[in-house]
């Protein structure tokens, strides 16, 4: 089943007087970039919940955020109170020693930015395997919903595909029953105008030197091997649609093989109605190419 990039998904909890509200997001990109943003108080836990979004995704470019949120209104840092002590009797020794005890004012703002005063609140080792688990069950719910968004566009992505697979299909039988056709005209207005300059000279064409002629256009003209090759390549392109197996890059392969016989064709095209018909696979092709840098 074929899964796009781009998706989203969330999960909410609440536990031990913390609500957790963990959300993914889901780009495209050519290889599988992961992201992780736990709060400073969480991030040691950074590395397991990145590897369980690396267990679950193959490509794209993830974007995994937690909000924490404290329903006791305590916030993320706390007061280390030694501290401050400490700060506050050595201003006091300070302000003493140049005589300025009683006009010692202290800015409370100013003394939260000092090194220790403000920090991270920290939690026991037991607390740290609950939120683990938290953590971990969120992580899960949120990636269901995210697979399940990237599957709907999949499908969505699919039916794309396989239109633009049918235009090159339906494109490659109407140049199949123009090969013919072409080489018989070639042969047939060379033949008349070799026959209209010899006319007044009275000299009669070889035969062979005319079978010689068309028989030089017809290889170099000849797009039977290409058709047949691009026809290949889109039973191999909906084989890879169907599998079960990461395509995204699968797909991206083979339309660049689609695109090269495309080019051939083109080149070798002598009639301007197999030409309107290789512009026609060629706008496919581009819109097949452009669809799969959106599939995992």
């Amino acid at each position: 089943m074929l899964k796009s990039m781009t998706g989203f998904g969330e999960a909410q909890a609440e536990s031990g007087g913390y609500n957790f509200l963990l959300e993914i997001k889901s780009l495209n990109n050519r290889f599988l970039k992961t992201t992780v943003r736990l709060p400073d108080a969480l991030s040691s836990l950074e590395p397991e919940i990145e590897k369980k979004v690396r267990n679950e995704l193959l490509r794209g470019s993830v974007s995994l955020t937690l909000h924490m949120k404290n329903l006791n209104d305590a916030g993320p840092f706390e007061v280390n109170h030694a501290a401050t002590e400490k700060y506050l009797a050595s201003l006091l020794q300070l302000a003493t020693l140049h005589d300025q005890g009683n006009n010692m004012n202290i800015n409370l703002a100013n003394l939260l930015q000092l090194p220790g005063v403000c920090q991270i609140r920290t939690f026991t080792e037991e607390e740290y395997k609950h939120f683990l688990e938290i953590l971990l069950k969120l992580t899960d719910d949120a990636l269901a919903k995210l697979q399940e968004m990237r599957e709907i566009e999949g499908k969505v992505l699919l039916d794309d595909l396989q239109q633009n697979c049918k235009v090159i299909s339906d494109n490659l039988t109407a140049l199949s029953g123009l090969t013919d056709k072409v080489l018989n005209e070639y042969r047939n207005r060379i033949q008349s105008r070799v026959d209209m300059m010899l006319a007044e000279a009275n000299i009669k064409l070889d035969e062979d030197m005319l079978m010689k002629e068309v028989a030089i256009f017809a290889e170099r003209s000849d797009v039977n091997e290409e058709i047949s090759r691009l026809q290949s390549h889109l039973e191999q392109f909906d084989a890879a649609c169907q599998s079960d197996k990461q395509t995204g890059r699968r797909l991206d392969f083979i339309t660049q093989e689609m695109l090269r016989e495309a080019n051939t064709i083109a080149n070798k095209a002598n009639d301007a109605q197999i030409s309107q018909h290789v512009v026609e696979i060629k706008v496919a092709i581009d819109r097949l190419k452009e669809q799969v840098q959106n599939i995992e």
